[in-house]
């Protein structure tokens, strides 16, 4: 029965389609007709999770004491562990007593410190292309979304002198995310340095997602906002265990930065959830804790994958640009052809997934996000399939 009379928030109506809602959608109906899918859309890492990590869960499961409702604020253990892990990866000092908070996985964080910290009508300023939580948390709460176009002539970075005085004034918080998803950018230190200055100056609180701290490849080392002199004092980070250790579904993520923002995103959690389940919070304090080793052989992976897949797309006509982090190539679409035609047309086409890039703004229109989730005897698949299809760039 639709009860026609009772209508969704005005919040929620407001919002786009959520593309990868839309995606599983048209996968399941792939399916049903028989099509073998490669999935390169959501970055979902392929594999399992750690052994040991799985071990730490296992005996944790075992605990009788941590089945209860965990602390809001998560174990202390769990957050000495990150803080631990943020001085050993950035010698970044922070107490866990109130500047680090575990997280339902890190889009659930940034969704909400949208709730905590915005008014309706609030102005946020987000990078266009941008992971959607980015986006999307702020429209959630009624802000104003201020899009800052990237480019590829700027290599994707933000041009902070394209904003304007005026709109920078009336900002009250600014998301980026580097490295970047969707394009696979980075950026110096010396972007972190301005940017925290260029915060500073408007006072503009900062959010910076870090979730692909470790997929670092070709001695690249990713910078951390927390890194930068001033930036704990205007700034948070968030970062998750969902792609550096298979742990897309555990759903464990943290942030750490600003006490005050901190806890501002605590007080409003204590009204939603319960925080992590205490037994998931021991298997992620292994995670944190695993040998450079673990950390090496995943990199090694994804940057196999990269070339793997560079090549081969330029055997097809296309030049992707080599990204120095992340697990996705930003490919461009075909001339004449815009993200979601060309999306669609690779499903049904041949069966391989790919990311429309307007899902992630409309910067992102003219591109599409490739996932690095599958082997490379599976990726050659995918290229011999565009190639029978007559996939090219030309």
């Amino acid at each position: 029965m639709v009860l026609d009379w009772i209508s969704p928030a005005e919040r929620v109506q407001a919002l786009p389609p959520y593309v990868f809602a839309r995606l599983d959608e048209l996968k399941a109906r792939a399916r049903e007709q028989g099509l073998d899918l490669i999935d390169l859309g959501m970055g979902n890492p392929d594999g399992s999770t750690p052994q040991p990590v799985i071990d730490s869960a296992i005996k944790a499961l075992q605990n009788p004491a941590n089945h209860g409702y965990p602390p809001f604020e998560g174990t202390g253990s769990f957050r000495q562990t990150i803080t631990d892990w943020y001085y050993r990866r950035y010698t970044v000092k922070l107490d866990p007593d109130g500047e680090a908070l575990p997280l339902l996985g890190s889009k659930e964080g940034l969704s909400h410190l949208a709730l905590a910290y915005l008014n309706p009508g609030d102005l946020v300023l987000v990078p266009s292309p941008a992971y959607p939580a980015h986006f999307r948390g702020p429209l959630i709460a009624g802000a104003q979304v201020y899009g800052i176009p990237l480019s590829a002539e700027n290599d994707w970075l933000i041009d902070l002198s394209q904003i304007p005085d005026e709109v920078a004034d009336s900002a009250k918080m600014l998301y980026f995310n580097y490295p970047n998803n969707p394009t696979g950018a980075t950026a110096p230190r010396e972007f972190f340095e301005e940017i925290v200055a260029f915060a500073r100056r408007h006072s503009i609180l900062l959010v910076h997602d870090l979730c692909y701290a470790e997929l670092a490849f070709d001695g690249y080392q990713p910078t951390s906002l927390l890194e930068i002199e001033g930036a704990k004092e205007i700034g948070v980070e968030f970062h998750t265990l969902s792609k550096t250790y298979n742990m897309a579904g555990w759903r464990v993520g943290f942030v750490v930065g600003n006490r005050h923002v901190i806890q501002g995103l605590r007080t409003l959690k204590t009204n939603l959830d319960y925080g992590i389940f205490s037994a998931l919070q021991c298997a992620a304090e292994t995670a944190l804790e695993l040998p450079e080793v673990y950390l090496e052989q995943v990199q090694q992976r994804y940057s196999r994958r990269r070339d793997f897949l560079i090549e081969g797309l330029g055997r097809l006509g296309w030049t992707v640009r080599k990204p120095l982090a992340t697990m996705y190539l930003w490919v461009e679409c075909p001339p004449g052809m815009g993200s979601t035609d060309f999306a669609l047309t690779v499903l049904q086409q041949t069966g391989v997934v790919v990311t429309p890039g307007n899902a992630f703004g409309k910067g992102g229109e003219g591109y599409v996000r490739v996932s690095l989730i599958a082997e490379c005897d599976r990726l050659q698949t995918a290229l011999d399939r565009l190639e029978a299809a007559g996939i090219r760039y030309e």
